[in-house]
């Protein structure tokens, strides 16, 4: 659907359907699925975006984490409205690297490095006090919602390798779903709440990362478990589906695939 010969990560499906919001070099862009045209979002002095861009349920709200100057370059998680503004601060501390928002829009989710150490909070989306929610030792990342809010999906190593586990929204209930040889990351819930698609990297990766220019695969399973089914054997990693992937009607999923280009002589 679209080609940049630099990196460009993290397609995310907006609520109409009609295009897709992508990191590049810092900015957001925004991609006309019908023009096949791009135009850059303007998101005010946050100009140094990672891939961790999320769109509240309602589709009007945008919330990034960007690497801001004042804080030494460490990600604080920002809100800005979908059609661009000036971003409004929500974590008071960092490095804190967005990932999920709520259904019902009163709760973002996020990944904190706090005393050397990765857990899952949550903040009001309005700004407040971090709740934590992980305290395991090991990484945890990748905090999703489902749609109807009764649980939050996300990846954690504390079991050895990085497998998929699931909560309820106060941390409470915590249970691995996935378990194989895979370091399984990023898992994205379906519309209609019932199946999760996540990116599979091969064992000889560290649990404990995610990088670029891999061969790693996206896989298809129930929410509630069972045995995963390959979708696509792609070459990526860090940025392929960092963020919720899914077309509003459930029946696609939008993703990066890396290359190496080279000239003709």
């Amino acid at each position: 659907m679209h080609r940049y010969r630099g990196s460009f990560q993290a397609p995310n499906w907006t609520l109409d359907g009609k295009a897709l919001i992508y990191a590049q070099e810092g900015r957001l862009y925004r991609f006309d699925l019908a023009s096949r045209t791009t135009t850059v979002i303007n998101t005010g002095f946050a100009t140094r975006n990672n891939n961790d861009h999320v769109l509240s349920f309602d589709g009007r709200m945008l919330a990034i984490s960007n690497h801001a100057p004042e804080d030494s370059g460490a990600s604080i998680v920002y809100t800005v409205p979908t059609a661009g503004g000036t971003p409004k601060r929500i974590t008071a501390k960092g490095p804190s690297y967005l990932h999920g928002w709520s259904p019902d829009g009163r709760w973002l989710v996020y990944v904190g490095q706090r005393h050397d150490e990765f857990d899952i909070y949550k903040i009001p989306a309005t700004g407040g006090a971090e709740i934590r929610l992980t305290s395991a030792p090991g990484l945890d990342d990748g905090p999703e919602y489902t749609p109807n809010g009764r649980y939050i999906y996300f990846n954690s190593a504390r079991s050895g390798r990085m497998q998929i586990w699931r909560m309820r929204p106060d941390g409470s209930g915590q249970e691995q779903i996935t378990n194989d040889n895979f370091n399984n990351w990023f898992p994205h819930i379906s519309p209609d709440g019932k199946s999760m698609v996540f990116i599979s990297f091969p064992p000889e990766v560290p649990a404990d990362d995610h990088p670029f220019y891999k061969h790693v695969l996206l896989r298809l399973m129930p929410v509630n478990g069972g045995r995963p089914r390959v979708i696509a054997y792609v070459y990526g990693g860090q940025g392929t589906i960092n963020v919720p992937s899914w077309s509003p009607d459930g029946r696609r999923l939008a993703f990066v695939s890396n290359s190496v280009l080279t000239e003709e002589k």
